[in-house]
């Protein structure tokens, strides 16, 4: 409700408008920014679901069980991916900018004087248990090449990657001729699910130190 401030005499100033809520009311625009943060809170969450019903499922996992996980109904699945195809986009661009970013984190502690060789072992750790391996399939199942969104959070990511590899290399930390396109598909078969095989944190962990260390320059 709109009120004016005080009376008008001839010759005055204007009144000053005042904008009164009526109690139990909200503003227009603080509801339109509670729903614009409910909406993304409810695209993270069904973004999280997929990713975990592909690693346990595959490609192919349901959406409305990918729904159901996240806590949502299909309505809403769809209202924020049309079909698969985007939300298998989606997961998939998720992943890699996740990846990349534990990757710039893992190079700025080595930039600032942090061991490399510590910092290349630590990404390579978190990456597993984001299981990336078990994503492959969705791009093997892809019909298109990655979107530009995905290659450019790639070419990030191989970035991030060799700039640590190089700083691990220069300290003696890593053997010569070792390079992204040689780590990143290793750690995608190392967390990738073997069928009938249950697989504990702990082995994932130990086989995948297991490589590292025989990257170490000798």
């Amino acid at each position: 409700m709109t009120v004016a401030a005080g009376s008008v005499a001839a010759g005055a100033a204007s009144p000053t408008t005042v904008s009164i809520t009526e109690p139990g009311t909200v503003p227009t625009a603080v509801r339109a920014h509670r729903t614009r943060a409910d909406a993304l809170r409810n695209r993270e969450r069904i973004v999280e679901a997929a990713r975990d019903m592909f690693v346990e499922y595959g490609p192919d996992a349901p959406l409305d069980e990918i729904a159901r996980r996240a806590g949502l109904g299909n309505a809403t699945l769809y209202r924020h991916f049309a079909d698969r195809r985007a939300l298998t986009h989606a997961v998939l661009l998720s992943v890699v900018l996740r990846t990349a970013r534990h990757a710039e984190a893992a190079a700025r502690t080595a930039a600032a004087g942090g061991d490399p060789r510590a910092a290349l072992s630590r990404f390579a750790h978190t990456a597993v248990d984001d299981r990336i391996g078990a994503l492959c399939g969705l791009f093997v199942n892809g019909d298109d090449s990655p979107s530009a969104e995905i290659a450019a959070q790639t070419a990030r990511l191989e970035a991030a990657v060799e700039e640590l590899m190089e700083r691990a290399r220069r300290a003696g930390g890593l053997r010569s001729g070792v390079t992204f396109k040689d780590l990143m598909p290793a750690l995608s078969r190392l967390a990738r699910p073997l069928p009938g095989i249950d697989d504990s944190a702990s082995d994932l962990h130990r086989h995948l130190q297991l490589f590292l260390d025989g990257l170490k320059a000798p």
